[in-house]
């Protein structure tokens, strides 16, 4: 090769390598264009918010859940049933877990699981790319000390506020619990704390502020501010001692019969305070996973709605008297049984009883169905169930507890006598305690339906106290009229199924009702399966309660005046007693 041959070809080949190297240049610059314009335009939010990330801290505000109190009305003081307290939360860091079988070992130990949950916990724990994994909440300190010494990698804890019931036995059904949602966070559940849960909880604050790249804050640097809110205190109209003397009563009569459940409440019939509502079976708010069925967590005395029997027959009485279709002394023949439109077969009295002629008054204290349907027919069915309606059955009464149940009196809607006639002695309708309470308490209230109230005050974190008034639904019967059956009431009890519900010393007014529950088809009712109700106040001449007893399917005694008056008429002392009520007349 010549020289003048070599120097051609170098110099090609130096100009190929200086195109390559210039086309490797503008690859690598339009890369970098192309890079930068997708981070200014598709990945600006992420980086802005990154870089804010970096100079900003965002801290949240909990606020602190508001409380629930009951009255001691003796002693002029609020008691704590509800209050807050500063537990440990268990967690676990996966990634920093160096033997996930041995760590859920010890921990189960600790926290005395099963082998199912041990072995669930094991496979949570066993996740290396897992950063978070909820273990316990509301760690006494005992149990965390124990927790400490063990000195387990990966697991960790945090204060937190818990929610402490330091008075179980005050019924869980009315303050229902602190539960954990599905995503980790803590709401009211059920009762008190979940019909005000969003008033309870508060409003959550933030802290906004700007930080140096060593993370240290600024003391000059711009700030946001927005305070949490805590939560509102709820006063409820409880009293403590009537709460805990009923509750006890009625667990005791529930086990006594070896009854399936009962409820009990309480009413001031001048206001419409619920001074006592207690249920049976209940749980304890402390430990509210430790129940065979949820269903326990439903007030029994809103929640189950039942046909009340014979307990609803002062009320049909009440209606006849106020529309001026019969008299306490108004009598009719009784002959066992009637027959009604839209039913193929008499309808008779219990246990096929016959009682010639009575009046209206001994129709009460018998309890006789066939009187029932003559004072209905006497006014219409048509006005009896605008009385049935104006009492407030098939509605809700809007007491401020969860799982309130409405009953239902539809069938009165069809127009057919049949459903009239049954209402009258109270089968084919529903209804709960609460409704049959109110009821009661509007006749010892000169015919004046009252509101239930259960909160007697809301007080809010800023100082300001709202005070819960009562409220009147209606006029439901003229003064007459409710003095008239409150009368006819005391001679039930005197004279009547009610003796037990007697207490010696004072004019007490209540009937009894021992009703059959309606198989779950709705065809015919359960054999061997009744609800024994006790409905009345006292003393008459100045009510200073009216209750309603109920006790579920008692497997020693059917008839109510052996279950349900005795507990009436226990309670019904020692309520007369607690408000010093004197005598009135001689007892022998």
């Amino acid at each position: 090769m010549t020289r003048s041959s070599w120097r051609r070809t170098t110099s090609t080949n130096t100009d190929v390598r200086l195109e390559i190297f210039r086309y490797v240049i503008v690859v690598f610059a339009g890369v970098i264009v192309l890079k930068l314009f997708f981070i200014q335009i598709f990945q600006h939010d992420f980086y802005e918010a990154l870089a804010s990330g970096q100079h900003e801290l965002f801290q949240e505000l909990i606020p602190e859940r508001g409380e629930i109190y009951l009255h001691d009305f003796k002693d002029e003081t609020l008691v704590p049933v509800a209050v807050n307290q500063q537990l440990a939360f268990v967690w676990a860091d996966p990634r920093e877990i160096e033997d996930a079988d041995d760590t859920a070992e010890a921990l189960a130990e600790l926290f005395g699981y099963d082998e199912e949950k041990t072995d669930a916990l094991e496979e949570r724990l066993d996740q290396p790319q897992d950063p978070y994994e909820p273990i316990e909440r509301e760690v006494e300190e005992e149990t965390l000390e124990k927790l400490l010494i063990l000195d387990l990698p990966g697991i960790n804890y945090t204060r937190e506020t818990s929610r402490l019931y330091p008075e179980p036995e005050m019924s869980g059904h009315v303050l229902g619990f602190l539960g954990t949602n599905e995503d980790g966070s803590l709401s009211g559940k059920y009762g008190v704390e979940g019909y005000f849960d969003e008033m309870i909880t508060g409003t959550q604050g933030y802290l906004l502020s700007e930080r140096d790249i060593a993370g240290r804050l600024i003391a000059m640097g711009d700030r946001e501010y927005e305070p949490a809110m805590d939560g509102a205190d709820i006063v409820l109209t409880l009293d403590r001692t009537i709460q805990y003397k009923v509750c006890s009563s009625l667990q005791e009569a529930v086990a006594k019969h070896g009854a399936d459940g009962g409820s009990v409440i309480i009413v001031q019939p001048s206001t419409g305070k619920i001074l006592a509502m207690c249920g049976a079976p209940d749980f304890d708010s402390n430990d509210y996973g430790n129940v065979e069925s949820i269903n326990v967590f439903n007030n029994p005395a809103i929640f189950d709605a039942y046909e009340p029997g014979s307990v609803f027959k002062p009320l049909t009485m009440a209606a006849a008297i106020d529309a001026g279709a019969v008299t306490p002394t108004t009598t009719f023949t009784d002959t066992g049984s009637v027959l009604v439109d839209g039913w193929p077969k008499p309808i008779g009295n219990a246990e096929g009883k016959v009682y010639g002629t009575v009046d209206m008054t001994k129709v009460l204290e018998d309890s006789i169905n066939t009187g029932m349907i003559y004072s209905m027919r006497a006014m219409g069915m048509e006005t009896f169930v605008q009385y049935v309606k104006a009492f407030g059955f098939g509605q809700y009464t809007g007491i401020e507890l969860e799982t309130e149940n409405a009953g239902t009196i539809d069938s009165l809607d069809i127009g057919a006598e049949i459903y009239a006639a049954t209402a009258s002695f109270g089968q084919g309708i529903t209804v709960t305690p609460l409704q049959i309470v109110m009821a009661y308490a509007a006749i010892a209230n000169g015919g004046v339906l009252k509101a239930p109230l259960i909160v007697d005050e809301i007080q809010y974190a800023d100082g300001t106290v709202e005070k819960r008034s009562t409220r009147d639904i209606a006029q439901v019967m003229d003064p007459k009229t409710a003095r008239l059956v409150s009368a006819m009431l005391v001679s039930v009890i005197e004279h009547g199924h009610g003796k037990r519900a007697a207490v010696p010393g004072y004019y007490i007014g209540g009937k009894t009702g021992t009703a059959q529950v309606a198989k779950t088809d709705g065809i015919g009712y359960e054999q061997d399966n009744t609800i024994g109700s006790f409905a009345g106040f006292g003393p008459v001449e100045d009510p200073k309660f009216a209750m309603v007893v109920r006790i579920d399917n008692p497997k020693d005694v059917v008839w109510a005046e052996s279950t349900a008056a005795p507990l009436f008429g226990e309670i019904a002392e020692f309520l007369l007693q607690y408000f010093e009520v004197p005598p009135v007349r001689a007892t022998e």
